[in-house]
């Protein structure tokens, strides 16, 4: 449970706002009139305007200490018998007790019936701004929670991102692309192009559940064309695929990780040779090869 002092001001903060503030210095000044017009009397206005404070700051006050948001208790019956006694006593000790104390003259909002009535406005104004401040503040965290959801998605995706893509493939194409930037423009030129391709389609695929077949297949042709422009004798690629490809879906680099692994195991380990993609539909099954040789 929050702090008592802490929802205090965030209480009186809220009420500060205009959108609130308008209407209870509406109804206050309403009253204050009456008061006025009607039931002049010794420091008669000083009683009302102390009630109408009393009242505004207090009730909502108490309906959220008493009522907190999203918290289910037992003991409603008699938090909401303690928060109508609460009521009680803030209008008969405010409007009755004070002025007798001090010799003042009562205000008529603590008077006969009227007094039912103040008590009615207590409870149902309380209620009303407790619960309006209880629900903002919920929203609020709510937003907060997003704002936290948004950033660990965005962590999660740069995860995905650096599992889905070798760190020292993508520092090496960098650093080869500094080199062509002196000695072939045209060359880096398509390596930066080919480069940003590759991670527009990598941070496409970390948000979604599956792509396409096609998409894949273009992804691991990005990635094979970087590693030829830095060396155009590597390796032989050979793409053994239907035309058109089946119509399936697949989760998002599924064989990223297959080909960067035939790439760094095979020919980036002197082992040049063929890599070799072949693709066939079995009956309702579809099989895919990825070998380097």
């Amino acid at each position: 449970m929050r702090p008592t002092s802490s929802v205090t001001l965030e209480t009186w903060r809220a009420l500060l706002e205009t959108r609130r503030l308008a209407p209870i210095l509406g109804v206050s000044a309403a009253l204050l009139l009456a008061q006025h017009s009607f039931y002049p009397g010794p420091g008669s206005m000083f009683v009302a305007a102390l009630l109408c404070l009393s009242c505004v700051l207090l009730a909502p006050l108490a309906f959220r200490l008493l009522f907190p948001h999203g918290v289910e208790s037992p003991w409603n019956a008699m938090r909401l018998l303690l928060y109508a006694f609460l009521g009680i006593g803030v209008v008969f000790g405010v409007g009755r007790e004070f002025p007798s104390l001090f010799h003042l003259h009562t205000t008529f909002l603590a008077v006969n019936a009227d007094a039912l009535v103040s008590v009615a406005l207590f409870l149902v104004g309380g209620w009303g701004l407790g619960r309006d401040i209880n629900m903002e503040a919920a929203l609020g965290q709510q937003q907060l929670r997003v704002v936290e959801l948004e950033r660990e998605a965005q962590s999660a995706q740069l995860l995905a991102l650096r599992s889905h893509l070798d760190p020292h493939f993508l520092f090496n194409t960098l650093n080869a692309i500094a080199e062509w930037c002196r000695q072939d423009g045209v060359t880096a030129e398509r390596a930066v192009l080919r480069l940003a391709d590759m991670l527009r389609v990598i941070l496409t695929g970390v948000r979604v559940p599956t792509w396409k077949l096609e998409q894949e297949i273009d992804l691991l042709r990005m990635l094979w064309d970087l590693h030829l422009l830095r060396d155009p004798n590597l390796f032989t690629l050979r793409l053994d695929i239907p035309s058109p490809l089946p119509d399936a879906v697949v989760p998002p680099m599924i064989l990223l990780p297959l080909a960067e692994n035939a790439v760094k195991h095979g020919p980036a380990a002197g082992h040049r040779g063929e890599i070799a993609l072949v693709i066939q539909t079995v009956g309702d099954d579809l099989r895919i090869v990825l070998e380097n040789r």
